[in-house]
């Protein structure tokens, strides 16, 4: 049993989840264009809204090209340059921690505004706050694995996570033995950044795919009123 839900989390898993995270968006983005925002608040609560977004924004920009690099990057390539796994390794937890307590602060900041200012809870929807509940909890394994790390200094577990991340993207098999006897925490941290890319496209995470200029091309009509309009008079402008 434990070798099947090895290789259904790390084997077929990340196929199911970037799977749903490509055809999802384009099809939200196709078809539910108006939803495709990440629902400001911004006019609630301003100051901690901004420290608060800017330290998890930051932060989590960091983590997550560290990521891309770190594990995507073959492992020749840090040999030909000269940097050990050790050197590797203590790199990732130095930057990786100083961008992860960052984000953690700021996600803080954002759960406690949209939990418990009462105006910003009225104009938040389950998904808002589900997915910062979800980016929390990764964070948390995120900075609770670095303790795990450091007693794995000479890289070995870091190779493991890096052959298995190549293997995923590349399609080869054997992916899911090279993680099977990592620690838990490590599983867990993976299983959940999966399942958030699984939730990706249903969430207000949407919006990191996005820039201005898909506005300009947006289809469709939005309703425009005045105060003094009765319901049954409404004029209709196109979106711009």
């Amino acid at each position: 049993m434990t070798d099947y839900l090895n290789t259904f989390f790390f084997g077929y898993y990340p196929y199911l989840a970037l799977t749903v995270l490509f055809i999802g968006s384009i099809l939200r983005f196709e078809h539910g264009q108006y939803s495709w925002r990440s629902g400001s608040s911004q006019l609630l609560r301003r100051k901690q809204l901004m420290v608060g977004s800017v330290l998890f924004h930051v932060g989590i920009l960091i983590i997550f090209f560290g990521h891309l690099v770190g594990l995507l990057t073959p492992i020749w390539v840090f040999d030909t340059l000269g940097i050990s796994h050790t050197t590797k390794q203590l790199l990732a937890i130095l930057v990786g921690g100083l961008a992860g307590v960052m984000s953690f602060a700021g996600i803080l900041l954002l759960i406690h505004r949209r939990l418990f200012d009462a105006r910003v809870r009225a104009t938040s929807s389950f998904g808002d706050t589900t997915i910062l509940l979800l980016i929390f909890a990764q964070l948390s394994l995120g900075l609770s694995s670095i303790f795990v790390s450091l007693n794995h200094l000479d890289g070995g577990e870091m190779v493991k996570f890096m052959g298995w991340a190549q293997r995923i993207f590349t399609f080869r098999g054997g992916a899911a033995e090279l993680v099977s006897d990592v620690h838990p925490i490590f599983k867990a941290h993976l299983v959940l950044g999966l399942t958030i890319f699984l939730v990706f496209p249903f969430t207000r995470l949407v919006h990191m795919l996005s820039a201005p200029i898909w506005y300009l091309n947006r289809r469709g009509y939005q309703i425009v009123r005045t105060r003094k309009q009765q319901s049954g008079n409404q004029s209709t402008t196109p979106a711009e």
